[in-house]
């Protein structure tokens, strides 16, 4: 029950992506590859919702359970990633950010071709659970707090109005997030939330800021496996973890000048 879980962290799942999600975006066939992959391993996706929702209560997990998570929204998650899941019978959990979404919320700040609304309905009705990743994808550590509030709200009753339920897990964009971002996400009424880490979940994270593995464009099947065993994490992720430690000192600096030019104001 408190047994580290693998969750992967995928972005795009395209053949030809452009220059701006190149790097997170990966292959059809080989995330068709990965997906066969923790099927010969006997492991057992589950969605975000029943990982914390077990963590909580104590309730027993499937056996070797790992979560199959993307973020923001591209169609390629209906088109190449949809059909894999359902081949295998996987569960997965989809953060939209509703902003970049086609439809009649679109702020015009996609990075690449998205989803629309009947396909995220699609999808949900796939035993993919939907879930909030804010409106327009800011760094939400950065916002003051109206800007925060309604990043969060607004991002939630889209995702309620489109498929008529409530999301009731989050994610955070670029995996930032600080005690005032966590409280915020749990003040909306989500239950829980996925930072990213680069390390396994573990249940003493608590649920606000479980940890993932990014699954990128160049990660090989051999690198897939180690993760998905739990092998070898620290060392694939050594010089990820070096940029982030460098570049947090930096946002927290640029954090600390927008308060004193706020409270001069």
């Amino acid at each position: 029950m408190n047994a580290p879980v693998p969750i992967f962290m995928y972005h795009s799942i395209a053949e030809a992506p452009n220059e701006a999600t190149r790097a997170l975006s990966v292959a059809p066939e080989a995330f068709a590859e990965q997906m066969t992959l923790l099927g010969d391993l006997g492991c057992t996706p589950i969605s975000t919702a029943e990982l914390a929702r077990s963590w909580r209560s104590g309730g027993p997990l499937p056996r070797r359970p790992v979560l199959v998570t993307f973020d923001d929204g591209y169609e390629g998650v209906h088109r190449h990633a949809l059909p894999v899941l359902a081949k295998h019978g996987f569960a997965a959990t989809l953060f939209v950010s509703t902003g970049w979404l086609r439809g009649a919320y679109d702020t015009g700040g996609a990075l690449d071709e998205m989803l629309d609304w009947d396909q995220v309905r699609e999808l949900a009705d796939a035993d993919v659970e939907i879930g909030g990743h804010s409106h327009t994808h800011p760094q939400l550590d950065q916002l003051t707090d109206d800007a925060l509030r309604f990043e969060v709200l607004r991002c939630k009753e889209i995702v309620a109005d489109e498929l008529g339920t409530r999301p009731v897990s989050f994610a955070y964009p670029y995996g930032y997030s600080s005690r005032r971002v966590r409280q915020m996400v749990r003040e909306a009424g989500f239950g829980q939330s996925l930072a990213v880490g680069n390390s396994l979940a573990r249940r003493r994270q608590g649920p606000y800021a479980l940890r993932r593995v990014t699954v990128r464009r160049s990660t090989g099947i051999d690198e897939f496996e180690q993760l998905a065993e739990g092998r070898a994490i620290a060392r694939i992720f050594a010089r990820d973890r070096a940029l982030t430690k460098g570049y947090a000192m930096v946002r927290r600096a640029r954090q600390a000048r927008r308060k004193a030019i706020r409270s001069r104001v």
